[in-house]
């Protein structure tokens, strides 16, 4: 795997040789923000769950000029940033953004995986010898341990000595634990209307955090009910209010606006997460750390994680060309406007540095493209499942020959294998032939060899740095277009495809010049761009390259 690592420095040092040498034809670059010391006072990560790098446009006529159009007008836009690997999924992205590397190397292979050695499903953040701290549930038996790798978090951490504070914050577990990484101050995340967080971290929750859960503001934001933040007439961008393939929210029977959320009882704290009111939440609790902590306020530079994952929870629901989304979206600039203002006020503009980016995109609802007729459409694993092992115990005898299918990736069960004295090569064959077969899979193969088959350039780039020898499965297979594993309604993403790994990247604030480049950035160069800015180690496993154009 240390080869692909290479291949993909190399690859992208060759881009930057390229685009450098073209600097005047692909970079617009102006005088940014000056900054006011040698070091930003803090900087804030902001990922946005579920962000195509569409929506900087899609929604651009309805954004107001304070957040995303700041950022982009003051700031420097990479337009043309891709995720390089495959499965696009939260923890991979997180974990990636923060290390400068991929699965092959920090190891989250994906938000679950079959782990070989134990014959058991792992969630990626799991961690049985630890305990929740501020709720009596298990939702916080959580810690960074099972990424191999360091962050940028921790290497300016390790930088001076821990004296800076990093704290992770986001309504999803990943997304607050392996952006704040191995050693950070504190993570925060959602559980049922309170923020908690493990023993990994702490045996009690901080006075100031106490004090935001007693606020009940989930259950406040619940009472104000949801509706279109203008009047509906405004969003023709999108569908019809009321589609047959959106999927609605967990106690509501319909999926029109206005979105009645105080009718809402037993299950309000959970259907918060797929209101827009989920991300100001994760802002107002995002300033209370800075306030509380006194983030940036001391010699060193402070680091905040900061995800947004009500985007996601409304994205699977109702998908990208709906009213909620849209919606979601014009009141996220908002938020955004509101938290940059804030830091202006509590830090100084030039003293933070800020960027923002996402953990991967989303594709269409395969209805909504049928309605327009687009290609794509839904696929049980399930059922590849089923038939796989049918065909396994006709063949060969062997019951149960596959244990599972996550990730795009077959599982075979090798002890199984090993105790009838099979062979493997057989089995596997077998098992690529039958998936071939199938009309919506446009190949499957070894995943151990993905790099001596005949797949297309970037597939290969991307199988190959998502291959993790001991979390990954023995086969891959790949969908044509606008395909997925998915129900009937809402949407879902995890692929290769530009709509899943086409993601947005924004740097903003301190000795960030203004401008734009259209060159292929990876997600693997934010935390080696970060580095360079801080002066301080790339993470451990880092394979990115410094994006030169954000330098100042």
């Amino acid at each position: 795997m240390l080869i692909t690592a290479v291949s993909l420095t190399a690859q992208t040092t060759a881009s930057h040789k390229a685009a450098t040498s073209k600097a005047p034809a692909a970079v617009t670059k102006m005088k940014g923000a000056p900054g006011n010391g040698k070091k930003p006072k803090l900087v804030v990560g902001i990922v946005i769950d579920q962000m195509r790098w569409d929506y900087l446009y899609r929604f651009a006529d309805l954004y107001g000029t304070g957040g995303f159009k700041r950022m982009q007008a003051e700031g420097f836009s990479c337009e043309n940033t891709l995720i390089p690997y495959m499965p696009t999924y939260t923890a991979p992205g997180h974990a990636c953004v923060y290390t400068g590397s991929v699965p092959a190397l920090h190891g989250i292979a994906g938000n679950n995986w079959f782990d070989k050695l134990t014959g058991k499903n792992v969630y990626c953040t799991d961690d049985s010898t630890v305990s929740t701290v501020g709720s009596n549930s298990s939702a916080g038996k959580m810690s960074p341990r099972n990424m191999w790798s360091t962050t940028i978090t921790d290497e300016l951490r390790l930088s001076n000595n821990f004296k800076s504070k990093v704290i992770g914050i986001a309504l999803k577990d990943r997304g607050s634990i392996l952006p704040a990484g191995h050693t950070a101050n504190a993570a925060y995340w959602y559980d049922a209307g309170k923020w908690i967080t493990s023993t990994y971290y702490m045996k009690e929750l901080p006075a100031w955090v106490q004090r935001e859960n007693a606020k009940d503001l989930p259950g406040k934001y619940m009472q104000k009910d949801w509706n279109t933040l203008l009047p509906i007439e405004k969003y023709d961008g999108s569908s019809a209010d009321d589609t047959p393939f959106e999927q609605s929210i967990s106690g509501e029977e319909t999926v029109t606006f206005p979105h009645k959320t105080s009718l809402f009882s037993t299950n309000k704290y959970d259907g918060f997460k797929y209101t827009p009111y989920a991300a100001t939440y994760t802002f107002d609790f995002a300033k209370a750390a800075i306030d509380n902590e006194q983030l940036g306020a001391g010699t060193v530079t402070d680091f905040l994680a900061l995800s947004i994952s009500s985007t996601d929870y409304i994205g699977h629901n109702f998908g990208p060309n709906s009213i909620e989304v849209e919606d979601a979206y014009l009141r996220l600039d908002l938020d955004i406007a509101d938290f940059l203002k804030y830091l202006d006020k509590k830090l100084g503009k030039g003293n933070y540095l800020t960027f923002l980016t996402a953990d991967h995109g989303v594709g269409h609802i395969p209805a909504f493209l049928a309605e327009h007729n687009l290609p794509g459409g839904t696929v049980s694993s399930s059922a590849i499942q089923k038939d796989l092992n049918d065909v396994i115990e006709k063949e060969t005898g062997i019951k149960k020959g596959v244990l599972t299918i996550q990730n795009y990736q077959v599982f075979l069960n090798m002890p199984e294998i090993e105790n009838q004295k099979k062979d493997l090569k057989e089995v596997m064959a077998l098992v690529v032939r039958k998936l071939k077969l199938r009309p919506e899979i446009v190949s499957a193969v070894y995943t151990d060899g993905i790099t001596s088959t005949s797949l297309p350039a970037p597939q290969k780039q991307m199988f190959d740095n998502g291959y993790n020898p001991k979390r990954s499965g023995e086969i891959l297979f790949t969908f044509k277009p606008g395909y997925f594993e998915g129900g009937n309604k809402g949407t879902t993403h995890g692929l290769w495809n530009p709509y899943d790994a086409h993601i947005p990247l924004l740097f903003f604030g301190w000795q960030v010049p203004h401008g734009k480049t259209h060159r292929e950035t990876y997600m693997t160069d934010i935390a080696a761009t970060i580095a360079a800015m801080l002066q301080v180690q790339m993470p451990n496993s880092n394979v990115g390259k410094v994006i030169l154009e954000v330098m100042p």
